[in-house]
């Protein structure tokens, strides 16, 4: 059985008419750079996450950049972050001349560890450095929230902005006190990514930024436009980050889909967690499934399973007998950020971060999509405890 990691063009068919008259829409319009479709998007994830703003960026990576830029992060300034995210996390902060300091995260949740970003903000390093922490950058993994009480709590008390980095996380939930926040509602700004395999994806790259503090959410508009107010007239040196109208149209239209999809998903993830306790691949230690730490009521988002991912023993050897079952798979991320060469500069070694260096030996992301069918998850499942018995 072929099974794709992601299949884009099932969810696309399903909305196919209403993404092709919207499409129409905006090429009738002929206002393809931000407008009012891109207003009108900006106003409806703003309501969704329940924050005031909403800003159209080109890509979650430009939103993370205009975010640090907003906050005047510089050359030295450091930028508190996880080593266990995708590139752009990291990216940006070092694009600015800023330095990463990173902490270890929690082995149940992959997310940034709150006892962990206490140490580090205590540490040596930063009682003697001249320079001053900018930022922290949570980072909410496959679509679950870290743990944002503790990690705003100590931000509040050090005087530190905090920005989300929500790339992987829309209608992510978190409880808070009586209530609950979503991903990226919690910080003083959050970043979406569009990218076309997010949970909600767009026809290319667009980004969004939510924050409920309107000094940055006049700064961030701003800054998408090169820092000019006035056409021609720069007030400072911003970049070329804007949203395209089409963009826009199509998420607005995958938008209103968006929590039936994420139910999909933790149905399908559901199935998964059934199957491997019935197949005792988890009871013989060969297979740890991903948890959910917040209590949920079937309801509430608390995991919106971006990726479904499993720790797995002799990892790369099932990835590549998955493969020669036509089931693809994908490894988020084989290498931690500190170790990465071009960050080399920032002076980490190997052993600095084992929870981090651990999962990217473990980690294994399983296909998951709204349309993925109960056949497939069987096949799949099947296919990896075959993987182990032969290993025996």
């Amino acid at each position: 059985m072929k099974i794709p990691f992601l299949d884009l063009r099932a969810q696309n068919n399903s909305i196919k008419q209403d993404l092709d008259r919207k499409i129409q829409e905006v090429i009738s319009s002929q206002s393809f750079i931000l407008g009012s479709e891109v207003e009108a998007l900006e106003k409806e994830i703003a309501d969704y996450c329940g924050v005031q703003y909403g800003i159209g960026v080109s890509s979650g990576t430009d939103g993370l950049l205009a975010c640090l830029m907003a906050l005047e992060v510089g050359h030295e300034d450091i930028v508190v972050t996880t080593p266990f995210s995708f590139f752009a996390t990291v990216g940006v902060i070092a694009r600015l001349g800023a330095r990463a300091l990173f902490c270890d995260i929690e082995p149940q949740t992959w997310n940034i560890d709150p006892e962990k970003l206490e140490d580090a903000l205590k540490s040596e390093h930063v009682n003697r450095s001249s320079s001053s922490i900018k930022a922290i950058i949570p980072v909410h993994v496959y679509g679950q929230c870290a743990d944002m009480a503790p990690i705003m709590s100590l931000a509040k008390s050090h005087h530190i902005p905090v920005v989300e980095d929500g790339a992987q996380a829309i209608g992510a939930e978190y409880p808070h006190i009586h209530d609950r926040k979503r991903a990226n509602g919690m910080g003083d700004m959050g970043v979406f990514s569009f990218y076309p395999t997010k949970n909600l994806g767009a026809f290319g790259d667009a980004g969004m930024i939510v924050t409920d503090r309107e000094d940055m959410a006049k700064k961030l508009k701003l800054l998408r436009v090169h820092g000019a107010k006035d056409r021609y007239f720069h007030e400072f040196t911003g970049g070329n980050f804007r949203m395209d109208a089409i963009q826009a149209g199509v998420l607005r239209v995958k938008l209103r889909h968006l929590d039936d999809w994420i139910a999909k998903r933790k149905s399908r993830a559901a199935e998964y967690d059934r199957l491997f306790v019935q197949s005792g691949m988890i009871d013989q230690g060969f297979v740890q499934t991903p948890k959910p730490v917040y209590q949920n009521s079937g309801v509430l988002h608390y995991h919106t399973y971006h990726q479904y991912v499993i720790r797995a023993k002799y990892r790369d050897k099932l990835q590549m007998f998955l493969k020669e079952k036509g089931v693809a798979s994908a490894i988020y991320y084989p290498l931690s950020l500190h170790l990465q060469k071009c960050f080399s500069h920032f002076g980490y070694k190997r052993g600095a971060f084992p929870e981090s260096e651990r999962a990217t030996a473990e980690v294994l992301a399983l296909p998951i999509y709204p349309e993925l069918g109960p056949d497939q998850q069987e096949f799949i499942v099947a296919s990896i405890k075959e993987f182990y018995e032969v290993g025996d």
